[in-house]
This record gives C-alpha cells, sequence and structure tokens, in this order.
C-alpha cells in the first residue's frame, strides 16, 4: 500500500443496495457504486466488522448490518475492482466509539485475561476466514475511535494497563497468524494533540509495536484544520508512526433530506451536522465547499514529511437517504442502551446527492496527485 490511499468507507454499501440506493455517474448512467469509485481513482476501501449485529432472536441492527459474511462479500467486489482493504474491528457487536464500547454478548461476563484471549482468538479467525476467501486485509485496526478505551468498563480510559493488553491481543494475533497486513491504532479528534500525546504516551509505555497512528477528522467536531495538521506533523515527529485520515467528511448541503427516508420526521434522526456547528467550518457547507475541504486536507496528508502521510478514507460516500437504511435499529438501540430514533444521519456528508448523483467531489479527488 505504498500509493497515496484515496480510499472510502463503503460499510452500509450492500445495506443501501438492498434498501433500494441507486448510484449515478457524471453521465447521469445508474453504476455499481464500487465501479465509479474505481474509475475516480479510489484505491482502497474500509470496512467495518461488529461481532454479532443481530439480536438474540436474531433481528439485525442495521447500518449494515456488518457480519462476517457481509465484510467479505463486500471485500471480494473491492479487490475485484483493484482495491485494497482496511478491515475495521469494533470488537462490538455494534457502533464502537468514543460514546460506547459495548462488549460483545458473547464476551460479557468474561474478565480482563478473558477478554485479552477473546480478541487474539476472534481476530485469527477472522483473518483466516478472510485468507480462505482470497480476500485477506492489508491494513486492519485493532479497535475504532478508542480515544476512551474499549470493551468497557473494564478498558475504558485511564485503565491504560488493560487497553494496552486489549489492542496487544489483537496485535499478537495478526503476526501470529501470519498475516502482512499494517496495523493501525485510530483514535478520534483528530485536531486535539493534548489528547493524542497523553493517549500514545500511555499506550508505548505499555502496548505491542504498530505502524500506523488513524485518526477521524470531522471539521464540525474536530478542531481546525490547521490544529489537524499540527497533530498529525507532532505524532510523526514523537513516534515515528505513518497517518491516515481514517475517517473524513464535509457537507454539501444543509437541504434537509429526510423525506427521502420515507417515515414519519419523529422518527428520523436528522444530519449530524447541526446548525449551530456550522459557523465553525472553514469551508461553506456546499459542493464547492467540500470539493475545496478535501482538497486542502488532502494536501495536508501528502506535505507531511518522509511519505508518512500515507492518505485517507472517506467516510460513507455512499451512505444517500433511502427507506430502511439509517443508524440503528430498535434491536440494536436495546443493545447500546442508546435513545433513538435512529435515521440517516450522514447523508448530506455522502459523495452522492440525495438521487444518487456523483458530485464534483470525487472528481477533485480522482485528479489529485498525491
Amino acid at each position: 500500500m505504498s500509493d497515496f490511499i484515496k480510499g472510502m468507507d463503503i460499510s452500509t454499501l450492500i445495506e443501501e443496495e438492498a434498501c433500494g440506493a441507486v448510484y449515478y455517474d457524471e453521465n447521469g448512467n445508474k453504476r455499481d457504486l464500487i465501479e465509479i469509485l474505481a474509475e475516480h481513482k479510489v484505491n482502497s476501501v474500509r470496512l467495518r466488522l461488529w461481532n454479532d449485529p443481530y439480536s438474540r432472536d436474531g433481528k439485525p441492527y442495521g447500518a449494515g448490518t456488518n457480519d462476517l459474511k457481509k465484510t467479505i462479500e463486500l471485500a471480494g467486489r473491492a479487490k475485484r475492482a483493484g482495491m485494497s482493504i482496511l478491515l475495521d474491528f469494533h470488537y462490538s457487536d455494534f457502533w464502537a466509539d468514543p460514546g460506547k464500547q459495548t462488549i460483545p454478548k458473547a464476551w460479557q461476563g468474561l474478565d480482563v485475561k478473558g477478554l485479552s484471549k477473546a480478541i487474539y482468538d476472534y481476530t485469527s479467525d477472522v483473518i483466516l476466514a478472510m485468507r480462505s476467501q482470497d480476500v485477506e486485509p492489508d491494513m486492519i485496526q485493532v479497535g475504532n475511535e478508542i480515544t476512551n478505551g474499549l470493551l468497557w468498563p473494564y478498558g475504558r480510559k485511564p485503565e491504560y494497563d488493560n487497553i494496552a493488553s486489549f489492542v496487544s491481543s489483537g496485535m499478537r494475533a495478526i503476526k501470529d497468524v501470519g498475516c502482512k497486513a499494517e496495523t493501525m491504532i485510530h483514535l478520534d479528534n483528530g485536531g486535539n494533540n493534548e489528547m493524542y500525546v497523553d493517549w500514545f504516551d500511555h499506550y508505548m509505555e505499555r502496548g505491542e509495536d504498530f505502524d500506523i497512528i488513524g485518526m477521524s477528522y470531522y471539521p464540525f467536531w474536530h478542531g481546525s484544520i490547521p490544529q489537524l495538521e499540527n497533530n498529525m506533523r507532532d505524532m510523526i515527529a514523537r513516534y515515528g508512526k505513518d497517518i491516515v485520515v481514517a475517517e473524513v467528511s464535509m457537507g454539501f448541503s444543509t437541504e434537509d433530506y429526510r423525506k427521502y427516508e420515507g417515515r414519519p420526521i419523529d422518527e428520523l434522526k436528522g444530519m449530524a451536522t447541526r446548525q449551530e456547528l456550522l459557523a465553525s467550518l472553514e469551508y461553506p457547507m456546499t459542493v464547492d465547499g467540500q470539493s475545496a475541504f478535501m482538497t486542502d486536507v488532502m494536501n495536508r496528508i501528502a506535505s507531511l514529511p518522509d511519505g508518512k502521510g500515507r492518505g485517507f478514507y472517506y467516510w460513507e460516500p455512499g451512505w444517500v437517504p433511502v427507506p430502511g437504511c439509517g443508524w440503528a435499529s430498535e434491536y440494536a438501540l436495546e443493545y447500546t442502551g442508546e435513545k433513538g430514533p435512529g435515521g440517516n444521519e450522514w447523508a448530506n456528508q455522502a459523495l452522492f446527492d440525495y438521487e444518487g448523483k456523483v458530485l464534483k467531489t470525487l472528481a477533485v479527488i480522482r485528479d489529485f496527485k498525491g
């Protein structure tokens, strides 16, 4: 994976297609999303993996319901299009992020030692399953946005010994099965240098080695673009690691899209980029603003010293608003303990408009020289 990574997280795609999403290229032709991405020189995809995203009686959690079978299917489609694979272990049955890191149902009741072994065994089994289908990943992140740890409460920050034990179990499993994938530790809040220094100083004293620091960067939550660049440069100077912006996106519209979801408004989530967040943005939430934002971010990644700015993954470019494909089903909310509703929060940050027509930002990404 030496080329500048122009990656996309397409984890909801199978569910999007099942719910009726269609995608159109610049000529108005209906096309397969992965084909459109490949023609725009997207060279990698990121795929999240949930252990068991179903209720105990088999009801899907939604948001892609990204079990191993779907992950293998998407990986195969991407590999056939010539793309590499970043596998995103959540080590949860549903979303894992700084606000929640819920232990998988099958692992509940285990102690720290048992959870470390469960991570090791599960990581090994997944890699071997993917290898058997000729879709072994090229890069693997051990945990998703583990800013506040993973497998709560045992691995919740500041339990750094347990965090390091869990992450190191995953790292060892990757090596022990002979997987050559590069390894990543992924935090959110890419503009927060103080938080990154604190986290990695603690981990480096305790944990197994790894290759890449992954960052999420959403401009409406995570500081300014100069703050992101400063953090990337400091991480390279302090720890010598490569940098990948593992999640990034920017809105192209502030127009409400809930009518496309086909359910009563009070059952739908609405966009994540609430109006009060827009004032802090350096670019307007228009198609031109989205394109300019991505040009700025790509330039800053590519300018990092010694080729250590490896690239980015745009988060869910194809999550257009269609009935039935939202953030969480009622069964998922029971698992996480969160409140609904569970509609689509992200459609105004895709790289396709609400009707599935490709936006010019994808051509800007295609033409970037890296």
